[in-house]
């Protein structure tokens, strides 16, 4: 079956088949948050992006394969309140951006900066530092071999404009770094993986840049 990314809570997760990774997207909780497991096909290695919720559910995700990270995108509560579960019932290492590490329920055990690497076996994700939303708010980049990216930008994109600000200075922040680190450096058919509901591409949201930038969120 084909991958959409149309997926509810409660309901089953969407599996994307790429040549050297597989893309499991769940979602969780009362905010209708997205969890993603990677794996890599050769390796088996697993890595999941914001154990946002509901731990039984990503446990059984995960399955028996087990996990070697969880990658957190942010430090707002809805997108880690699983983690401390996930972590604890699989021993996977923690990452996220130092910015934002010291408030997650547990201690972070790899650092990432902007432009920093997360193997997934055999594959490997490019860390994307998105300043705005919150400090240390980052993507994760993945360049298929087929020529194809693939972006988990967390709170910081979604269809129809980037996310949350709290002041102007922040807005202005996520945007020229969404702006250059994303729009400026991947190409239209970049798929975009946000952290709630459905998916997008660059091609759909490129022309709205200039209306997002005037209203101002």
């Amino acid at each position: 079956m084909s991958y959409s990314g149309d997926t509810r809570v409660g309901g089953p997760a969407d599996l994307r088949q790429l040549p050297h990774l597989t893309i499991a997207k769940l979602a969780v909780g009362p905010m209708d948050n997205n969890a993603y497991l990677l794996r890599c096909r050769a390796t088996g290695e697993g890595v999941l992006i914001d154990a946002a919720a509901e731990p039984d559910r990503i446990l059984e995700l995960i399955g028996e394969r087990g996990l070697a990270r969880v990658v957190t995108t942010h430090r707002h509560r809805d997108h880690w309140q699983a983690l401390a579960e996930v972590v604890g019932q699989t021993g996977a290492r923690t990452v996220a951006h130092p910015a934002d590490g010291a408030e997650l329920p547990v201690s972070v055990d790899e650092p990432v900066e902007h432009g920093g690497r997360i193997p997934v076996g055999e594959s490997v994700l490019t860390v994307v530092h998105l300043r705005g939303h919150t400090p240390g708010s980052i993507a994760l980049r993945y360049d298929d071999p087929d020529g194809h990216t693939h972006l988990f930008t967390g709170d910081s994109l979604f269809p129809g404009g980037v996310g949350r600000t709290w002041s102007d200075e922040d807005f202005r922040s996520l945007l020229a770094d969404v702006s250059e680190r994303v729009f400026g450096a991947l190409g239209d058919d970049t798929w975009i993986y946000p952290g709630h509901g459905a998916d997008t591409t660059l091609a759909a949201e490129r022309p709205s840049l200039p209306e997002w930038r005037e209203r101002g969120w």
